[in-house]
């Protein structure tokens, strides 16, 4: 019952104070919610090509790595080649002197040693450099101090050649490969999301709420519970246009998959053929530098004779020593050739 009291206006311009606090519990569940479904299945499957992409890096990392040991091989290999002409050039010299102080050569043929001489000493210091180029190289692979560190191999460079029978064949076990089909597996579930969206959602409710003068009080409390129905059945074609656009995005990654697979045929015949070509290299090297070997051996015994020219020695040793360096640079290519076959099939 209202009495005159009840308008007092002292009371309402200057009421007293008042506080109520509320707090609220709410839970939201999504019953039938088919695009939030295949939405959620997009993301896991680009979470798992993510995944196979980064184990794919891995796999080309330990190529890479692989690749470098092979290049520090080649360098001591090297290194010991050039050490070997080093000597063979100092004895070819010391005969040279010992033939110009008897008078039988002229200072040309000195000079033309000496030169030779030079020469190896500036390959020497090459090859040493190379070897700390290679070091350093796999330091920063191995993500380690690279100041100053020397590496050296535990086994030589593998000079074997073991003839292929058969092509190797791309396999569909491919990380990359797996992981552009769960790309594309993603935006076919996103085409399917887009569709569903078109579709009414169904979700549930529920509240519990406290009420009180006090903060996180109980003198008054209520709860709500229910479900919602929601279809959004008109919305300016912005369904369609996202639906229009996940469309193509699948299509997209599609041909971009078959592209990739066709790519890397292309890229496994090559290899196959350059296989092939890097063993034909090796043995054709080979039978060089053992005729180059027969050369020098001539030459050498025909100049302690006194029957050939100091620059036809000369020639001979240098040519033998190239030859040598081929046939080895010939075997590292043949290794990393097979080694990458190995990758494009693994």
């Amino acid at each position: 019952m209202l009495t005159a009291s009840d308008f007092n206006p002292a009371l309402l311009n200057d009421p007293e104070k008042t506080q109520n606090f509320a707090t609220k519990l709410e839970i939201l569940q999504p019953l039938i919610n088919l695009d939030g479904l295949y939405g959620r299945q997009a993301a896991k499957s680009k979470m798992q090509a993510f995944e196979l992409q980064t184990e794919r890096k891995t796999e080309y990392l330990e190529l890479e790595v692989n690749k470098a040991y092979m290049q520090l091989q080649l360098a001591y290999k090297a290194l010991a080649v050039v050490e070997k002409a080093m000597a063979t050039g100092k004895a070819n010299l010391t005969l040279v002197e010992n033939y110009f102080k008897q008078g039988l050569l002229q200072k040309t043929d000195l000079l033309n040693a000496q030169v030779r001489v030079n020469e190896i000493a500036n390959q020497l210091q090459y090859a040493k450099s190379t070897i700390q180029n290679a070091s350093d190289y796999i330091a920063f692979l191995l993500n380690e101090d690279i100041q100053g560190k020397v590496y050296k191999p535990l086994e030589p460079l593998d000079q074997k050649i073991v003839v292929a029978v058969d092509a190797f064949q791309l396999s569909d076990n491919r990380k990359d490969f797996q992981a552009m089909e769960k790309s594309s597996e993603a935006y076919q579930k996103m085409l399917q999301s887009s569709k569903m969206t078109l579709l009414p959602r169904l979700n549930a409710f529920g509240s519990y709420e406290l009420y009180d003068r006090n903060l996180f009080g109980t003198d008054a409390q209520g709860y709500i519970v229910g479900a919602q129905l929601a279809w959004n059945v008109f919305d300016g074609y912005k369904s369609i246009g996202k639906m229009a656009k996940a469309k193509a995005d699948f299509q997209k990654a599609t041909i971009e998959n078959q592209q990739y697979k066709a790519q890397s045929q292309l890229e496994l015949n090559k290899t196959n053929r350059q296989l092939k070509d890097a063993e034909n290299k090796v043995n054709l090297s080979q039978l060089a530098f053992e005729q180059s070997q027969e050369v020098y051996r001539i030459r050498q015994n025909r100049f302690s004779q006194g029957l050939e020219k100091t620059t036809d020695l000369l020639t001979a040793e240098t040519q033998m020593i190239q030859k040598e360096l081929e046939h080895l640079q010939a075997i590292f290519e043949y290794n990393f050739t097979k080694a990458y076959l190995q990758f494009l099939t693994r």
